[in-house]
């Protein structure tokens, strides 16, 4: 019944058997490269352009290594996490086809609720941050437009709240897009879009420099004009910043779940995680490190944005367009997961309900495409709720830090590390063991200090704005 059920689900027709997957759902279609689109559209967002102002709070050694740092843990626990798909063997075994089904599968108990938990609870946060910063990047272009016409001393600011609407409006038409097997081209897109304005991005910074205009850096943190406190929060918060930026294990499973399955699933994901990690890890390293020889210690939160670079106008303006595009792809991406666990519940529950489970073919001239009247609502409505909360909590991305802090370890380190462990029945107290554990203790102890430098931030954010009263 399930197998039928998921058939009809993704096509709303009975698919023949010759064209099925071992669970009884359509052949999945992804490749390597679609799988890398998916992550770079997850890893390469507009938190590449913050890297310049992590870089500098932790100086040139310290800013360096963490990129590396946190970039090889990434790869490494995400392909911990890739031979989890199946079991119990990665290539033949069942399919987990949601990160919540390969906890439940290897660690038993009530671990994957709290997986869950965490995991849908962080995608529905970014999504409403993906709001709230493709709103100021419109808003950074009328921006732009005022400064070119009345001067950089010019009082240009302008409400977010109809920009939020509009995305809204997009996100619902694009919301449609069933799963993440119909997704690829709209993800390539996004991917296209981030290597844009991340290559405008490390462009004007690498020309700042080479023109000498180079300001003062330090191998270690500046410490100048600040206090011991704003020293450590800053720190941590940047800290965090980093680790939180090469993070997609929300999503793995999903991406992983859209594979063919020849060649195996984990070895394709492995190479998608290789090319996604290797592709971040130099735009983030570029990033950094020209965008903080470029501004030295003044180094602005987002060096595209209107505290950053002024001109040329143009390029800029591209920019920005570029981050509005890549972001209105890349919220779909992100938010799949929820949208998908939602729906699988729900024809669990009602299963003979055709408001559920109905696919009803339609076509815009040669374009066929299905409705699904529950898909229609539930989504609409999901996404009308997130954009108001955008727009009533601007300082939303604050928060977001805290649940990315809270989420980081679980998510990205510890699920991926226990899981391997019981895969492979490493014993208690072995070698292996032990520096599995240290691994998951040392990013616990990152997690939680990016946890702290996030309440900071939170605290202070949340005063300095009101409701649906936010001006960039």
């Amino acid at each position: 019944m399930k197998e039928v059920m998921a058939v009809e689900m993704e096509s709303g027709v009975t698919t023949p058997s010759a064209l099925l997957d071992d669970d009884g759902r359509p052949k999945r279609t992804g490749t390597v490269w679609s799988a890398s689109a998916h992550i770079i559209n997850a890893v390469i967002g507009t938190g590449v352009l913050s890297l310049p102002w992590a870089m500098s709070q932790m100086g040139w050694a310290l800013g360096i290594s963490c990129i590396f740092t946190f970039a090889g843990i990434t790869l490494y626990t995400s392909n911990l996490l890739a031979d989890c798909y199946r079991s119990p063997d990665p290539v033949t075994g069942k399919r987990n086809t949601t990160y919540m089904d390969a906890v439940k599968a290897h660690l038993g108990g009530k671990q994957h609720v709290f997986c869950g938990l965490l995991q849908y609870s962080n995608l529905a946060g970014f999504i409403v941050g993906f709001i709230i910063t493709t709103s100021t990047s419109v808003v950074t272009i009328r921006k732009n437009v005022c400064f070119r016409k009345n001067g950089f001393d010019a009082p240009c600011h302008f409400s977010n709240n109809p920009y939020m609407i509009c995305i809204g409006i997009i996100e619902i038409i694009l919301s449609q897009i069933p799963n993440f097997h119909k997704l690829s081209m709209l993800s390539i897109i996004a991917a296209c879009m981030a290597f844009g304005y991340a290559s405008i991005g490390v462009g004007l910074s690498f020309a700042t420099v080479i023109q000498g205009n180079v300001k003062n850096t330090s191998y270690s943190e500046s410490h100048k004009g600040r206090s011991t406190a704003d020293i450590a929060w800053n720190m941590l918060v940047a800290i965090g910043d980093i680790a939180l930026a090469c993070g997609y294990s929300q999503i793995a499973v999903d991406i992983q779940d859209s594979l063919k399955s020849s060649p195996p699933e984990n070895k394709v994901m492995k190479r998608a995680n290789t090319i996604g990690i290797s592709i971040m890890t130099t735009f983030f390293i570029s990033s950094a490190c020209f965008g903080y020889a470029a501004f030295g210690s003044n180094t602005p939160g987002n060096i595209l944005m209107s505290s950053g670079f002024h001109k040329p106008f143009w390029l800029l303006e591209l920019a920005n367009v570029f981050i509005i595009a890549h972001l209105l792809g890349a919220f779909q991406v992100l938010i799949q997961p929820l949208f998908r666990i939602v729906e699988i519940l729900a024809a669990q529950k009602w299963p003979n309900s055709s408001f559920v489970t109905r696919e009803i073919p339609m076509n815009i001239g040669k374009t066929k495409f299905t409705i699904n009247y529950f898909r229609l609502i539930w989504r609409t409505i999901f996404i009308v709720v997130v954009t108001t909360l955008a727009m009533a909590m601007p300082f939303f991305n604050d928060m977001i830090a805290l649940l990315g802090a809270v989420g980081f370890w679980p998510s990205v380190v510890y699920f991926p590390v226990e899981m391997y462990i019981v895969k492979q029945n490493i014993r208690k107290g072995t070698i292996r063991w032990f520096g599995l554990q240290t691994l998951s203790f040392f990013c616990l102890i990152v997690s939680l200090a990016a946890a702290c430098g996030a309440i900071h931030g939170l605290g202070q954010a949340v005063g300095k704005y009101k409701p649906f009263m936010y001006k960039a």
